[in-house]
């Protein structure tokens, strides 16, 4: 029992701030979930749903407390064109094999590759993600006619929007220099909803976006056939589920780690994703993934530990179930602050300042990614763009960096000793190094700063060898590292690497180090 108590406090937990927090989390959850509900085309409870097992599970499981996981536009974005072609219980079934294929990946380790996800590619990531959690807000400030076309506010109302928006935001930054015996955003949320009721202000709430009212989400295997026609239909999209899903929460977790300064757990958050997504499949959900507006509103708010997240699902359900009559009241001007306070803070400002400072292809990088976020609202391909981009500059830039320093000794042999890497990208640079007609009869290619890095790199020492030996010229490989000897070892049943030895020139010992 100790260590059960010992998993849940393993932060020093506050726990009014833990409480409030996850309050605070819980009334933003419901606008977010509906909203998605709706562009995954299901009916608002299967999101309310979705963010109740996801913001449980993810809580009592995850790699990182304080963070909070719910239905997702990322996910509802990939799952809308199943919805219309077979209904909401393929896309059960499709949230269940994901959550399957997220297990395979924290199984297999996979979570450690987030690591290979640029500086300038986070910056890109969250400054696009502020801009479109903004921008989603706009959509408050207009109005549906009888036709169905969206309009722009216009006189009293949009002076109401405005005013109430403004109050709200003004509580969230004023409030924390007064007192932070409150979270500020609940206050806000608190002081703007009394108002609105106790003045009867006439302003749009949450229950004119649709009804959250409902009952504890039901076992349910998804009624589909379960056979492979099936599995080939739901795979490509339980797949893309799944990786968004993934890159989108260890993002999260990577930004959650940077505020608190803390080290979440990629591999089990991995893990606790596909458990969540599984769940939620067979509780009427439509899935999801880790939510950075809720999780940073939890981390602002002063929550640390797994309490706050499973505050917000529990008081998620409480309202579905019991208090639908009064959070239907809260005006959507609290919640729409909220979150424009919410997109302000988690723009990263610092990165204005790295125009003209840092290297332009860091910088090309960053604004790709926050363009491609912003025009196609899709957080893994932006990065997956990013990651792309940023690694076709690293090649580049090392492919330019290899050199040779060429010399003849007193034994009338040539040298080259080659610096930086040999690999895919430095094969061309690499073979106008050498003169092979014009060569003595040995030529010594030293390797002690660089190494043999790839494929390409064996087939390029193959072909080099192969045009000393046919003009009657003997080459010897000097200092190469033993990862580099073990990578042409295991090729030679493929690529014949023409390497003579000789007693003047031996290679480095397996236990030297360069």
């Amino acid at each position: 029992m100790q260590q059960v108590f010992q998993y849940f406090t393993q932060y020093q937990i506050n726990f009014k701030n833990e409480i409030l927090s996850g309050l605070t989390v819980a009334l933003a959850l419901i606008p977010e979930a509906v909203a998605f509900s709706l562009i995954a085309g299901v009916p608002p409870l299967v999101g309310l749903y979705a963010a109740f097992v996801m913001g449980l599970v993810t809580s009592l499981l995850g790699g990182r407390p304080g963070m909070i996981s719910g239905a997702t536009g990322a996910v509802a974005v990939v799952l809308v064109a199943l919805a219309k072609s077979h209904g909401v219980e393929y896309i059960f079934a499709t949230v269940v094999l994901a959550g399957i294929l997220q297990i395979l990946a924290g199984v297999f380790r996979l979570g450690k590759f987030i690591r290979l996800v640029p500086h300038s590619v986070m910056f890109g990531f969250v400054n696009g993600l502020a801009i479109v959690i903004f921008l989603s807000q706009l959509v408050q400030f207009k109005t549906v006619d009888a036709a169905g076309v969206s309009h722009w506010l216009t006189g009293t109302p949009l002076l109401t929007m405005l005013w109430l928006v403004g109050l709200t935001i003004a509580i969230i930054v004023g409030l924390p220099r007064l007192t932070k015996a409150v979270p500020a955003s609940l206050a806000a949320i608190l002081v703007v909803s009394a108002l609105v009721i106790g003045l009867g202000i006439d302003t749009k709430t949450v229950g004119d976006i649709a009804s959250i009212k409902g009952g504890f989400p039901p076992f349910h295997i998804p009624a589909v056939p379960f056979n492979l026609q099936t599995l080939a239909l739901i795979f490509p999209y339980a797949a893309i589920v799944a990786g968004v899903g993934l890159i989108e929460s260890l993002l999260t977790l990577n930004l959650i780690d940077e505020i608190t300064e803390t080290r979440g757990r990629t591999n089990k958050e991995c893990v606790a994703q596909g458990v969540a997504n599984i769940t939620s499949g067979l509780f009427f959900g439509m899935g999801g993934c880790a939510m950075i507006g809720q999780s940073l509103i939890n981390i602002s708010s002063g929550a640390r530990a797994r309490l706050s997240g499973m505050v917000a699902a529990v008081m998620l359900l409480v309202f579905i179930m019991f208090g639908a009559s009064y959070i239907e009241r809260v005006p959507m001007a609290a919640l729409t602050g909220l979150m424009i306070m919410v997109s302000v803070s988690t723009f990263e400002w610092a990165s204005l300042k790295t125009f003209g400072k840092m290297p332009a292809a860091d910088v090309l990088v960053m604004v790709l990614v926050t363009g491609i976020t912003v025009a196609l609202h899709n957080l893994a391909l932006a990065v997956l763009m990013g990651v792309i981009l940023a690694a076709l500059v690293f090649a580049w830039q090392n492919a330019t960096r290899i050199r040779a320093r060429k010399y003849l000794d007193e034994a009338g042999v040539k040298h080259y000793e080659l610096f930086g890497p040999l690999f895919f990208g430095s094969v061309q640079t690499f073979n106008e190094k050498f003169d092979v007609q014009h060569d003595p009869a040995e030529v010594v290619i030293d390797f002690k700063e660089s190494r043999v890095a790839d494929m390409s790199a064996i087939e390029a020492l193959n072909k080099l060898t192969e045009r000393y030996h046919r003009a009657g010229k003997k080459v010897h490989l000097r200092h190469l590292s033993p990862d580099c000897r073990q990578l042409l070892t295991k090729a030679e049943s493929i690529i014949e690497v023409n390497v003579m030895e000789d007693p003047l020139y031996t290679v480095a010992g397996a236990n030297q180090t360069y």
